[in-house]
C-alpha cells in the first residue's frame, strides 16, 4: 500500500519541480529583460514560492487519471497497467513543454502569457516558421525537445514508482477512493477558502514579466480557454456591416465642441476613490430609495455632486474595476480582467496617473482573487496594494474580510504619509453576503433583502464616521473624493435582474476642492461609471484620447446614453426610450420607447455591443 501512496505524492512532487523547471528556463531565456528593467535577483527568486499554490492546484488536476489508475491497481496490478500512466504523463509533459517554449516566443513581442489565440495559429506551423527568426525557431525548438526529454528522464527514472503484484486490502482502497478525491479537490480551489484560485493568486511583483512567469501555464491556457469557447475566431453579436457599426459608435461620441463644466478649484487635487461594493441606487434616498437606509451619504451630498442617472455596465466586482481604472464597458460572456493578455491592452488611469506626478494606492479588506481582480490591480501598476492579508491580524474581521470601519481607518491614517498628490482607491466589503458586520442591524424591513439593506447601513455609517475623521486631516481641502459603486444589487424592490432600474446605481463628487457653487447639487447627464475617467481627466486638464469608451459627463456636449451587459445581451438606455436584448432566444426583455425611434434605438445599442466585442475580442 505504501507504493500506492508514495506513487501519488512522488507524480505531485515531479509536477511541482517540472513547473520550476519549465520556470527557470522561461527566466534564463529573458535575462536581457530581466537586466533591461534592473530586476533584483530576490524578487525573481520570488516566482518558485508564489507560483505554489497555482502549480499545486494545476497538478492536482493532472493527477485525476494516475489516481484512478491507482485505484485499480490497488486491487489489479499487472505490468501492463503500468503503461498508461506513463504514456498520459508523457504526453502531458510534452503539452506543458509545447506551452513554455511558445510563451518563451510570443512574450518579447506580445508580452503576454500563452492564451486561446495560441491555438490558431499552432495548428499552422508552417506560418511560425516563416514568422519567427530562423536562429530563435531552432533555438525554441531546442528548448521544446530540451524540456521534454528531461522531464520524461527525471519522471520515468526518479518519480515514477512501478505498481506491481500489490496485496490486495479492501479496506485501504475504500480508504484511498474516499479521502483521496476530496484532497485532489481542495488542491485545485487552492484551499478550503469560498473562491477558487485564480492567476491572481501568483501575482506579486511590480514587474509584470515575473507575474506572468509565475502564473502556471496550462492553469492560464485552461482559463483562456473556457472564457472564451463561445467567440473562438469570431463575435457573437455581430448585427450589421462592421464600418456601419463603427460609424454609429463614433457618431455617439462624437462632441461638436468641448463646454466642460470645470467643477474643480484646482487641476492637480488629491483624489479618493471609494468603490462601494454592490450598491443600487435603491439605497439612496435622493436616487429613489427609502429613506433613512444610507443617511450619512445623504448629508456628504449637501458637499459635493450627486449624479443621478449613472448605471453600472457589469454585475460583477471584476467588471467594475474595468469600467472605473481603464474605462472599458463590460461585456456579455465574460470579463476582460480575468484574462491577462487582454487586459494589458486597456488603458490604466493609475498608470496615466502615476505618470503625471501622482502616488497611488488601493485598499481592500478581502481577497483580490476573485475575478482575477489582483492580478488587474496589480498590473495598472499602483504603488502600494493592500488586501486582506497585508492589514494587521489584530483587525477585526468577518468571513469575507475586515470590516469596513477598520479598512477605511487604516487607508486614512495611511493617507497622511503619502506624498502629494495622491491617487487612493479603496473597496468596501461589508455590502456582500453574509453580512456580518460588528453593527446592530436597527432596519427591520426590506423583507428577502433586510441583512442587504442592513449592511448598507453598516458602510454608510462606517462612511459618515471616516468623512468627519477625514475633515481634520491637513489633506482635506485638496482632495477629491469620488464615491461611486461597482455594480448594484437586488433591492427590496425587487427589479428584473435584467432591467435598467436593477442596474442603477450612485455616483458622488465630494469635497472642498469643488467649487462652492457646485456643491449640494443635482448632475442629471446620463451614463456609466465607466465615463468617470474621461469625466475626471477634463477636469485635470490631461488627454483622455486613449480611454475611447469614456464620456465627459461635464461636457454638455457629450452625448446622454447608458450600457449594461447582461450575461447574453445588453441594455441600452437614452433619455427617450430603453430596451434589453438577449442574444440566446433572440428576446427583449424590455422595450419602452415611442414606435417612431425604436428602430434607431436598437440599432445603435445593438452597434455599441458589436464593437465593443470586437475590441475585446481582438486579435
Amino acid at each position: 500500500m505504501k507504493k500506492i501512496l508514495s506513487s501519488l505524492f512522488l507524480q505531485y512532487l515531479f509536477w511541482i519541480l517540472f513547473f520550476d523547471l519549465n520556470r527557470l528556463v522561461f527566466i534564463l531565456y529573458h535575462t536581457r529583460l530581466l537586466a533591461v528593467e534592473k530586476i533584483p535577483v530576490t524578487e525573481v527568486a520570488g516566482i518558485f514560492w508564489y507560483s505554489l499554490r497555482l502549480d499545486t492546484g494545476t497538478a492536482c488536476y493532472l493527477l485525476v487519471i494516475p489516481f484512478i489508475l491507482l485505484v485499480v491497481q490497488s486491487v489489479y496490478s499487472p505490468s501492463w497497467l503500468n503503461y498508461p500512466n506513463k504514456i498520459y504523463t508523457g504526453i502531458m509533459i510534452l503539452a506543458y513543454s509545447l506551452t513554455e517554449a511558445g510563451e518563451m516566443g510570443i512574450y518579447a513581442e506580445w508580452k503576454t502569457k500563452l492564451t486561446y489565440k495560441a491555438l490558431k495559429y499552432l495548428s499552422h506551423p508552417t506560418e511560425i516558421y516563416n514568422s519567427a527568426q530562423t536562429l530563435i525557431f531552432f533555438l525554441l525548438l531546442g528548448i521544446l525537445i530540451f524540456l521534454f526529454l528531461a522531464g520524461l528522464f527525471a519522471y520515468l527514472r526518479i518519480f515514477y514508482r512501478e505498481i506491481l503484484h500489490v496485496r490486495r486490502n479492501w479496506i485501504f482502497t475504500f480508504l484511498f477512493l474516499v479521502i483521496t478525491p476530496p484532497l485532489l479537490l481542495i488542491g485545485m480551489r487552492g484551499g478550503v477558502q469560498q473562491i477558487p484560485i485564480n492567476q491572481s493568486e501568483s501575482y506579486y511583483s511590480r514587474y509584470n514579466i515575473l507575474n506572468l512567469a509565475s502564473v502556471n501555464n496550462l492553469f492560464n491556457l485552461y482559463i483562456s480557454t473556457f472564457e472564451n469557447l463561445h467567440n473562438f475566431n469570431r463575435n457573437p453579436f455581430i448585427f450589421m456591416d462592421e464600418k456601419e457599426a463603427e460609424r454609429q459608435v463614433k457618431e455617439l461620441f462624437r462632441t461638436p465642441s468641448d463646454s466642460t463644466v470645470k467643477i474643480l478649484t484646482t487641476r492637480r487635487p488629491n483624489i479618493v476613490i471609494l468603490i462601494l461594493e454592490s450598491w443600487s441606487a435603491d439605497l439612496v434616498e435622493d436616487l429613489g430609495g427609502k429613506p433613512g437606509i444610507t443617511p450619512e451619504f445623504h448629508e456628504l451630498e449637501k458637499g459635493g455632486i450627486l449624479f443621478d442617472q449613472i448605471y453600472a455596465s457589469g454585475s460583477r466586482s471584476e467588471q467594475g474595476m474595468a469600467c472605473i481604472f481603464s474605462g472599458f464597458p463590460a461585456i456579455p460572456l465574460s470579463s476582460i480582467t480575468v484574462q491577462p493578455d487582454k487586459f494589458v491592452k486597456l488603458p490604466s488611469l493609475p498608470r496615466l496617473l502615476n505618470s503625471n506626478g501622482y502616488s497611488t494606492s488601493f485598499y481592500f479588506g478581502g481577497q483580490l482573487i476573485y475575478g482575477n481582480i489582483k492580478g488587474y490591480i496589480m498590473y495598472n501598476n499602483f504603488g502600494k496594494i493592500m488586501e486582506g492579508y497585508d492589514f494587521p491580524s489584530s483587525l477585526p474581521r468577518g468571513k469575507l474580510g475586515i470590516h469596513d470601519q477598520y479598512t477605511l481607518d487604516y487607508q486614512l491614517h495611511d493617507l497622511g504619509k503619502q506624498q502629494q498628490p495622491f491617487f487612493s482607491a479603496l473597496f468596501t466589503v461589508s455590502t456582500h453576503s453574509p453580512y456580518d458586520q460588528p453593527y446592530p442591524k436597527p432596519l427591520n424591513w426590506g423583507d428577502n433583502e433586510h441583512e442587504y439593506i442592513n449592511g448598507a447601513y453598516y458602510t454608510d455609517h462606517c462612511l459618515g464616521d471616516y468623512f468627519r475623521k477625514v475633515s481634520h486631516e491637513p489633506w482635506f481641502d485638496s482632495t477629491l473624493f469620488i464615491i461611486v459603486a461597482d455594480h448594484s444589487h437586488n433591492s427590496y424592490r425587487n427589479w428584473h435582474p435584467n432591467s435598467k432600474y436593477y442596474h442603477k446605481i450612485p455616483l458622488l463628487f465630494y469635497g472642498k476642492v469643488i467649487k462652492e457653487q457646485y456643491r449640494g447639487t443635482v448632475w442629471h447627464h446620463l451614463g456609466n461609471q465607466h465615463d468617470l475617467p474621461a469625466t475626471l481627466l477634463a477636469q485635470m486638464g490631461i488627454p483622455a484620447q486613449a480611454f475611447h469608451w469614456s464620456k465627459n459627463l461635464f461636457n454638455p456636449g457629450s452625448q446622454q446614453f447608458a450600457q449594461y451587459a447582461t450575461e447574453d445581451g445588453i441594455g441600452w438606455i437614452r433619455p427617450d426610450g430603453w430596451f434589453c436584448w438577449d442574444e440566446g432566444p433572440n428576446y427583449f426583455y424590455f422595450l419602452e420607447a415611442d414606435p417612431a425611434i425604436r428602430d434607431s434605438l436598437i440599432h445603435e445599442g445593438k452597434a455599441y455591443l458589436q464593437v465593443s466585442f470586437n475590441e475585446y475580442v481582438g486579435d
